[in-house]
């Protein structure tokens, strides 16, 4: 069961959430992708509830995205296994099934093709409706050394080597699986 949610009450614990890490779940096809992220915004564009992830360049997910701009943000409420995020935060869908490695729960959505995830039951759906790659020389030289050290190989789970696209989703759906 779902209960619809108005998601601008429950920003405080979305967001403290984030910190720690929520997942990012695309699909396409029958591949079902989770990602941990701990970037993102909440907010409003456009009059619409907007939430806005941060996906690096070499990642599986974002070739997921560029197939289907749709995603859900799966956040933990309540107890979970937090093996999950540690998983999606260290594994690649290239080489894995997360999904199936964690024995995760799908739930059907209710505007996208993309599941929810029961196990982290604080769902938000959502449809990209504006992406934008970042310019790196608009980043300021000390968060460019930080974030994005150019000595890294890209291929690691934790390179910080490449550059991040933004992804805006209007939010179409928020609940609460119970």
């Amino acid at each position: 069961m779902k209960r619809e949610i108005e998601v601008f009450d429950y920003t405080n614990e979305i967001m403290k959430a984030l910190k720690t890490g929520v997942l990012l779940t695309t699909k396409t096809d029958d591949k079902v992708n989770s990602m941990t992220i701990s970037w993102g915004t909440l907010g409003i564009e456009w009059s619409k509830p907007i939430f806005t992830v941060f996906v690096r360049e070499n990642r599986f997910t974002k070739l997921q995205l560029e197939k289907n701009p749709e995603f859900t943000i799966n956040i933990p409420y309540g107890d979970f296994n937090k093996k999950i995020l540690g998983v999606c935060g260290t594994k690649s869908g290239h080489s894995i099934d997360k999904i199936k490695e964690l024995n995760l729960t799908l739930e059907t959505p209710n505007a996208i093709s993309v599941p929810a995830i029961k196990e982290l039951p604080l769902t938000l759906e959502c449809r990209v409706v504006y992406k934008q790659k970042q310019d790196e020389h608009e980043i300021t030289e000390e968060y460019r050394n930080a974030f994005y050290p150019q000595d890294v190989d890209s291929s690691f789970h934790g390179a910080n080597k490449d550059f991040h696209t933004a992804y805006y989703g209007e939010i179409l759906s928020a609940y609460i699986i119970e």
